[in-house]
């Protein structure tokens, strides 16, 4: 007799360190809390947050996307109870990585969604006294107009300050991608050091191309990381030949300008050589990379993309 699927089911994907149980309880928790997940948005705008629901596929034949499906069952014939998200396989909320969990949750207390600060701290307070056997809490990172903006963190997290100020800029940007960028490489640092390093180096690449688009500058796909730092550093005027020879300390300027360029090329290089995405020969395999150095390239990553963006904030 065939299986049937279960959505909970334990997983050996090493990004996934939330427990099947802590998820129920959690979802549990979100069911009983008083308050819609979705809050003042509709199902579809909070969703949209997260995920794109255009190229998420239908389980209803009648449809071809996961947007209609939700229109159809939630707002039309409204047949699909209020916690259909939790155990719908498409959405990753329980038994996918880590971060599409705690990403889900931290838009829950997000103040576009939960605008009442009290309450929202109260169901942080709560969420986090879930979460913390498995080693995570949502922390306040930013705020907008005064109110907090919540990020994952990870308890007594080897991710450092520069970690912390990338989740600020995650949440400035309002972009999920990068927010759960931050928080995978949070999460692997003294568990996966090659999914760290990998996801650094996707981290930076990923800040490079977004300072690019809001100015209007192009790039290819197929740009190396290298290539994206350059053109960003020379479109924020920030490289060497930028800096008059004449100005104060101009050559202390250099030295540093010329540091971050090399903490990002060794970002790459030990993510070509042991990160993720590359398959290893068996002599590669035995030398396999710590924490350390996982730590040494998600703090020179956090470090360079969080002082990128600040500047590029900073500069018209």
């Amino acid at each position: 007799m065939a299986r049937l699927h279960d959505p909970f089911e334990e997983s050996a994907d090493r990004s996934r360190r939330i427990s099947h149980i802590t998820r129920r309880d959690l979802f549990d928790y979100l069911r009983t809390a008083g308050v819609p997940w979705w809050g003042r948005l509709s199902e579809i705008a909070f969703l949209a947050r997260l995920y794109d629901l255009k190229a998420l596929p239908s389980t209803d034949a009648r449809y071809t996307t996961a947007e209609r499906d939700i229109v159809q069952h939630r707002e039309n014939n409204y047949d699909w109870e209020d916690d259909w998200i939790f155990t719908d396989s498409r959405f990753d909320l329980a038994s996918g990585p880590d971060e599409i969990l705690l990403g889900f949750l931290a838009q829950v207390v997000h103040p576009l969604v939960q605008p009442d600060t009290d309450r929202a701290a109260e169901i942080v307070t709560d969420l986090n006294g879930l979460l913390a056997p498995d080693g995570w809490m949502l922390k306040a990172q930013s705020a907008i107009s005064g109110r907090p903006v919540y990020a994952p963190a990870r308890v007594g997290s080897g991710g450092g300050l520069g970690v912390a100020f990338a989740h600020e800029v995650a949440a400035r940007l309002d972009a999920e991608y990068i927010s759960q960028q931050v928080t995978r490489m949070e999460g692997a640092v003294d568990t996966d050091p090659d999914l760290a390093i990998g996801t650094a180096k996707e981290f930076v690449e990923s800040i490079c191309k977004t300072i690019l688009e809001e100015r209007n500058e192009q790039y290819s796909k197929n740009d190396k990381l290298t290539a994206l730092v350059r053109k960003t550093t020379q479109v924020l005027q920030l490289t060497p030949s930028d800096i008059a020879a004449t100005a104060s300390g101009a050559e202390t300027i250099k030295r540093m300008l010329m540091n971050l360029a090399s903490l990002v090329q060794g970002t790459a290089e030990l993510r070509n050589a042991h990160g993720s995405g590359h398959g290893k020969s068996v002599s590669q395999a035995r030398y396999r990379l710590t924490a350390r150095h996982a730590r040494l390239a998600v703090g020179s990553a956090t470090t360079l993309g969080t002082f990128l963006y600040e500047t590029h904030e900073d500069r018209p």
